[in-house]
């Protein structure tokens, strides 16, 4: 059914699909997680084939996906034609963090492939651009376009890969570690972030859920706030959230040997802060990432030529 449904776009089930999976699971992470044996299996099974086509049609009616089509077509193809594959092995709460994580991913799509209402922030000499919006449900959203000196699999080894080792080039980190991998795309994270904005925003931490998708030549990095059982709220940090976020990597359509990056970000600090103080403190922090990246990405080149 799931080839059918691939093959013709306009299939009547494909209309059906999304209400089959609200029936089977009212769209409630928590109704999921209550789900045991065959039928969580075959809920999951139901909707990785769903939020797979979701992705699909977000991605092809942007401006990734244009440009995904026009230089993948084969890749694009070949990932269409993947049957899901579900674990059994899995149990319901990694399930929902898979969920959680895709679901994560279309809503950043969503955002990202909106082309009005965007208001500049920060115009950097090098081209590096800052840019805010608001979106409802989401607050204010900040989006930075750049272009990196380096190879998408370098940038992707950087900030997927090598996560924990984060803090040693970014001093705004403090700590990343991996509380829990699912599979090869999903992981489950706890991050402390130090002092910003002039030691006036304090210590921050966030427990999240980052999931990796990757179409043709683009890989997509998301992550959201979630909760885990092995990071409770610690003493002496503020429990921040990360709302739905999301990096994007592609080759430059000028040359392979550099990467087109684009970063959704949106966060809750909590605690009592001025909207405006938050603001210019995500941004600014924008800008410093993207500094200390190009930096972290000159030395491990480096390091490997020698």
């Amino acid at each position: 059914m799931a080839l059918e449904l691939r093959n013709k776009a306009t299939h009547p089930l494909k209309t059906m699909l999304p209400a089959m999976f609200k029936l089977c699971c009212g769209i409630s992470h928590q109704h999921f997680r209550n789900m045991t044996g065959l039928k969580q299996t075959a809920v999951a099974a139901l909707g990785h084939e769903m939020t797979r086509m979701k992705i699909k049609e977000e991605l092809h009616s942007s401006t990734w996906g244009g440009l995904t089509q026009r230089n993948d077509s084969l890749a694009a193809i070949r990932v269409e034609n993947q049957r899901p594959e579900i674990n059994p092995a899995l149990n319901t709460e990694e399930l929902s963090y898979i969920k959680q994580g895709k679901e994560t991913l279309q809503e950043a799509l969503s955002i990202l492939k909106q082309k009005d209402g965007w208001i500049a922030e920060i115009k950097e000499v090098n081209g590096d651009n800052v840019m805010s919006k608001v979106v409802p449900g989401s607050g204010k959203v900040f989006k930075l376009e750049l272009v990196l000196d380096a190879s998408m699999e370098q940038v992707y080894k950087e900030l997927y890969e090598k996560l924990e080792e984060m803090n040693t080039w970014n001093p705004s980190i403090k700590q990343v570690k991996i509380l829990q991998k699912i599979g090869k795309e999903t992981i489950v994270t706890h991050e402390i972030m130090g002092e910003t904005a002039g030691n006036i925003i304090g210590t921050r931490d966030f427990v999240s859920v980052r999931h990796c998708w990757r179409e043709g030549s683009f890989c997509y990095l998301v992550g959201t706030a979630t909760e885990s059982k092995f990071m409770p709220p610690q003493k002496g940090c503020v429990r921040a959230e990360i709302r739905p976020s999301c990096i994007v990597l592609h080759p430059a359509e000028t040359n392979n040997n550099k990467t087109q990056f684009t970063w959704l970000l949106s966060m809750d600090l909590k605690g009592w802060l001025p909207k405006s103080l938050i603001n210019q403190a995500l941004s600014q922090a924008q800008v410093d990432f993207a500094h200390h990246l190009r930096d972290q990405l000159t030395i491990s080149s480096s390091s490997v030529l020698q």
